[in-house]
């Protein structure tokens, strides 16, 4: 058999593996020419951003492709509703293109949901890439059953061309080679080890996302499964962060955690006596019934936002002097170490 044909069959074989586990599947890999489309879900952005994404991609092998409306401004958003939901069922409905790359975050993403049924993304499994607002798609891709991707857009590859090492994890996600990180340790870690389905993102956006079709911490959706929640933000103040920590707590989703990722929060003050967010979160995590880890490579600090599958099985191991988050694939790990 040809090393090519070799290589696709191993994939297809780890596809199926990861598809009898309790949890999503992961759309099929990417092959050299498959088309890569950027779309612009939430705010309005420069479209230089958008060229230099596509650009990687043909460096990558891959084809971009640009949504019809990307570039349109409509009070803030790239576009109005309807423009960006015709772009996104474009996307998710082109049968040739098989991964989706988001532009930039912002906000507007949940009202695009309201007008597109969970059933489109269940369709045409295929990759979408982004974080912040695009929590909300990537949330509606593993309730759909499919993996996702926590990760860098448009903005850090024009930035770095694609070749940084953070990039080049995301492009070996996308043909298959699932990764594994080493990262330091922090004082208010809670030692232990956990396994389960990684979900988490933006804690804004995805607690508003309670009690839809969209929401992948939905009880019902995770009463069979063991959950790793990570979870970061950016100007939300402590307050806030807390209250919505609470609703994860009254909706019983805490239950299902088995561990915690806290990631890196930024443009927020100390209040209320708490030196940090951190020392915050420490307070309702240090009883040690399950691993927590803190200050994790992820959040609106592009240079450490590591790429993070949503809704693959994980083992979390948190350790006094570190953390060690392995991304459970038969393909051979790829470890990064901070």
């Amino acid at each position: 058999m040809k090393r090519k044909n070799l290589f696709l069959l191993v994939l297809l074989v780890a596809q199926c593996a990861m598809a009898a586990v309790n949890g999503p599947a992961p759309p099929p890999f990417l092959k050299p020419g498959d088309k890569i489309a950027v779309l612009s879900p939430s705010g309005a952005h420069t479209y230089n951003i958008v060229d230099s994404a596509c650009a990687v991609f043909g460096r990558w092998g891959y084809q971009g492709v640009i949504g019809p409306n990307v570039g349109a401004r409509w009070h803030g958003f790239a576009g109005t509703v309807e423009q960006r939901k015709n772009d996104l069922l474009w996307a998710l409905r082109d049968t040739t293109i098989k991964a989706i790359m988001c532009a930039d975050g912002g906000y507007g993403v949940i009202n695009v949901l309201c007008e597109v049924p969970i059933e489109e993304f269940r369709k045409n499994p295929k990759w979408i890439i982004g974080y912040s607002d695009i929590t909300g798609l990537l949330s509606s891709e593993v309730r759909a059953g499919n993996m996702a991707i926590h990760g860098n857009m448009c903005y850090w590859l024009r930035k770095t061309h694609g070749t940084d090492r953070l990039s080049q994890i995301l492009r070996e996600i996308l043909t298959g080679e699932f990764p594994g990180y080493v990262i330091r340790g922090h004082k208010y870690n809670v030692k232990g080890t956990a396994s389960g389905i990684l979900l988490g993102g933006n804690i804004s956006v995805f607690t508003d996302l309670a009690g839809s079709d969209y929401d992948f911490l939905a009880k019902d959706y995770i009463a069979d499964k063991d959950v790793i929640l990570f979870f970061e933000d950016t100007n939300e103040d402590m307050p806030h962060v807390d209250r919505m920590l609470q609703q994860l707590r009254i909706r019983g989703i805490i239950n299902h955690v088995k561990g915690v990722i806290v990631g890196r929060f930024k443009g927020y003050s100390p209040t209320n006596g708490w030196s940090s967010m951190y020392e915050l979160l420490n307070h309702y995590f240090k009883d040690g019934s399950i691993p927590v880890c803190y200050d994790f490579p992820t959040g609106h600090f592009a240079d450490q936002n590591y790429p993070l599958i949503e809704g693959c099985p994980v083992t979390l191991t948190v350790e006094t002097d570190s953390v060690t988050l392995d991304f459970n694939n038969p393909l051979a790990p790829n470890i990064l170490n901070e």
